[in-house]
């Protein structure tokens, strides 16, 4: 899927590991946060 000029896809995980890399940077962790990323958060970082 394209969203402003990004390609995104989802890969499938386990554990309740929920990642977002950008050029393969993590940019965001559910583990990390201690939870899913907003509407507004996800739009900041593709």
């Amino acid at each position: 899927m394209a969203r402003h000029g990004a390609e995104v896809s989802l890969t499938a995980s386990g554990g309740g590991k929920f990642e977002i890399t950008v050029d393969g940077v993590l940019a965001y962790s559910k583990k990390a946060v201690g939870r899913f990323p907003t509407d507004a958060e996800l739009d900041a970082l593709v």
